[in-house]
């Protein structure tokens, strides 16, 4: 039997040859940087890419097979005057500011505060991530509704989420 974390870094080979090869959309990953001072002044915080990811739910995938959990996603686009709706409306407002100050291109997705995630037995077996090892089966969590936790085993998820990608819905 394949060590897990072999079959692990295989399948997302696969993966990642298989989205290459069919175009599929990838997104930006950034970083959320401060800037240095300048001038005794401090200059607002900028998101710096870091290269390009797909999205596959819960987890993003780099062209470079790097496996991130993802984490906060915000569209680069132009900001309505703020709302003052709701703390969360305007926090996701200052983000899509902020992505289009950094100099991203319109339109574009970016995915930030995303870690990686470690490819080794041990942290694997000891994940409370979106990717460990429930008795060496990789599996991935996808949800936590209604208190309690979504589970399936790795292959499954990806079958879905790549064929998303692959071939997705009209309108997507």
């Amino acid at each position: 039997m394949t060590e897990p974390v072999t079959k692990i870094r295989e399948t997302f080979a696969e993966v990642a040859s298989r989205l290459e090869r069919s175009g599929a959309k990838d997104e930006i990953r950034a970083d959320l940087t401060t800037r240095r001072l300048l001038l005794g002044l401090v200059r607002p915080p900028v998101f710096v890419p870091r290269g390009r990811v797909w999205r596959l739910g819960v987890l993003l995938l780099g062209h470079d097979q790097t496996l991130y959990a993802t984490g906060l996603i915000t569209r680069v686009t132009d900001t309505p005057r703020p709302t003052f709706q709701s703390n969360a409306a305007e926090e996701r407002r200052g983000y899509r500011a902020l992505a289009l100050r950094s100099g991203l291109p319109k339109g574009a997705t970016v995915n930030f505060n995303a870690p990686v995630i470690a490819l080794d037995r041990a942290s694997l077996r000891d994940s409370t991530g979106p990717l460990f090892l429930q008795d060496d089966l990789p599996s991935v969590r996808w949800s936590h509704s209604l208190g309690g936790e979504m589970t399936m085993s790795l292959d499954d998820y990806l079958r879905d989420r790549v064929e998303l990608l692959v071939h997705p819905p009209e309108g997507a």
